[in-house]
This record gives structure tokens, sequence and C-alpha cells, in this order.
């Protein structure tokens, strides 16, 4: 909640960096219009049928509390909308491609399309995140859609290369098994994050891995899944194949996985490695869809000129 507001930061398209440069009463402000944006979206909601989850938007007293202006956490929030809007502009650029090659490539044109109306719908409701004070189920479904974006960009990719190299189809069932196990992991993580949540208002940061409770220790459980089916990954595509870039990668994302893991469990969850956790889960999910792409002989792709 760096930035109250959506596109703009405080209502300014460079965020302030000092309280004093604020209203008296921002946090009234910011507040009465996150409200109404909630409103209009709980609408959306109603229509349709989750009556419930609009319920709870509308009447949860902590999505209408404002925080205390805090410039590291403002500036945070604007790196992040600008390199979303970055990746905007280069999706934008990969659909203005793909019309020229609409007749001849009419695949990759959908699939750009498709991209391109969801980032913008991605950007939506990232203003949806920040209207409603982070509730956790938009932050979980914020973060599955980006991971949908990267399933797309792996697909055009493997589509549209001529220099791609091909995997042994023998290798996609332990891909298959370490994507399920992989999508299970990250949704277990947000359950992780929103323990975390709770603990962060009334708890020091040192013990929230002790007080984390169940959440985490399942979390910390399935890790070795994950980990075992990408080692299987590892082994069976260095039996198969000689290149190197194929059976190098799993066991980096094992060795990422694991240190990242290791030490948010016994630092305190260092700032600074909980989205280098959750990169190397996204990287991890991204590859391991772009190789089994690759292991299907029968795939053929299509150059643009």
């Amino acid at each position: 909640m760096g930035c109250p507001d959506w596109p703009r930061c405080f209502g300014s398209w460079v965020p302030p960096t000092r309280v004093d440069q604020l209203p008296a009463d921002y946090k009234e402000q910011y507040a009465a219009l996150r409200d109404r944006k909630n409103q209009k979206f709980a609408s959306y909601l109603s229509l349709l049928g989750l009556d419930d989850t609009a319920q709870r938007i509308r009447e949860d007293p902590s999505i209408r509390v404002e925080n205390d202006f805090n410039v590291s956490k403002t500036w945070v929030e604007y790196v992040n909308r600008l390199v979303g809007v970055f990746i905007g502009i280069l999706i934008i650029g990969l659909f203005l491609v793909s019309w020229r090659t609409r007749q001849a490539a009419p695949r990759l044109f959908s699939g750009s399309l498709l991209l391109l109306i969801l980032v913008i719908f991605q950007g939506w409701f990232g203003s949806i995140v920040v209207s409603t004070n982070l509730t956790q189920w938009t932050i979980t479904v914020h973060m599955f859609l980006a991971i949908m974006m990267v399933v797309l960009l792996a697909w055009l990719l493997v589509r549209s290369g001529d220099r791609v190299p091909k995997a042994p189809v023998s290798v996609r069932p332990w891909l298959v098994g370490a994507m399920a196990a992989l999508l299970v992991q990250i949704f277990l993580g947000t359950q992780v994050r929103e323990a975390l949540d709770r603990l962060s208002a009334t708890v020091q940061r040192e013990n929230w891995i002790a007080m984390a409770g169940q959440d985490f220790l399942i979390h910390r459980s399935f890790s070795w899944v994950v980990i075992l089916l990408l080692a299987g990954v590892y082994i069976q595509l260095r039996k198969t194949t000689s290149e190197k870039a194929l059976y190098l990668v799993p066991f980096l994302l094992i060795l990422c996985s694991v240190l990242t893991g290791l030490v948010m469990a016994y630092f305190a969850v260092p700032p600074a490695f909980q989205p280098l956790h959750l990169l190397v889960a996204v990287v991890s999910f991204g590859w391991l869809f772009q190789v089994y792409l690759q292991s299907n002989k029968a795939r053929e792709t299509v150059l643009i000129e």
C-alpha cells in the first residue's frame, strides 16, 4: 500500500518523498477514493454470483484502513508499476509484430492478442489489489495471472522460434508432475504469506516462522516433492540430451529454490528474499512449461520474417 491510488501515486505521476508534501487529511481522501472503487468492484462480483465475497469487501473495516506514508514502500510500489508499464509496452510491440503474420500464423496472432488482453486485465486487477488494501485472495489471483502471462510467452517463444532445442518425449511425465507440484507449492506459499501478514501486525519478524504454524510446515514438507520431481527432470534430461542448457537449468533451479527457502526459514524471512523466492518458483514453472512444449515431436514452428 505504498501508493493508495492507481495508476498515479498519491495523485501524482512522480510520487512524493516526504509526508509534508501530502495534504493533512490524505488518509481520509484516499480511503474514500478506494471505498468508491471497491463498491463498484463488489457490484461486479455480485453480477458473477459471488455475493458473499462482494459483501465482505463492502463490510470489512480493515479494507478501509489507510496506512501511514512510508517513502520506501511508496517507491518500491512505484518501481513495480514502472516495470509493469515496460512489460505492457513490450507486449504491445509483440502484438503489433504478430499483426503482420496474422494470415500466415494465425495462432501466433491469437496468442499475442490473448496476451495483450491479459496484461490489460492484469493492470486493472492490480488496481483492485490496491483498492482492497491488499486483500489476500486478490494478491493470489494477481500472481497467478502473472504466471498465465509467463505460460503464454513461453508458448509464443517455442512456436515462433527456429533455434529452440527439442527435448526428449520421455521427460514429459516428469515435467507434468513437476509443474503440477509447483503450482500446488506456489498456492501453499500464498497461504504462508497470508499467515505472515496476519502475524506482522503484532509479532516481531524473527518470530514469524516459529508462529506460522501448520501453513509453513505443510509448505516446507511439500517442497521435497517439488525438489524430487525437479531432480527427476534433471536426471532424465541428462541421460537423454546433449543440450547442457536443458539439463543444467533444473539443477540450478533446485539449488536456488532450496537456498532461498533456507534463508527465509532460518534468517527471519529477509524482505529481499520474499520476492526472490517467488521469482525462482515462477521461472521454474515457465521453464518447465517451455521444455514441455519443446518435447512435442509434432510441433511445427512458424518463422517470423
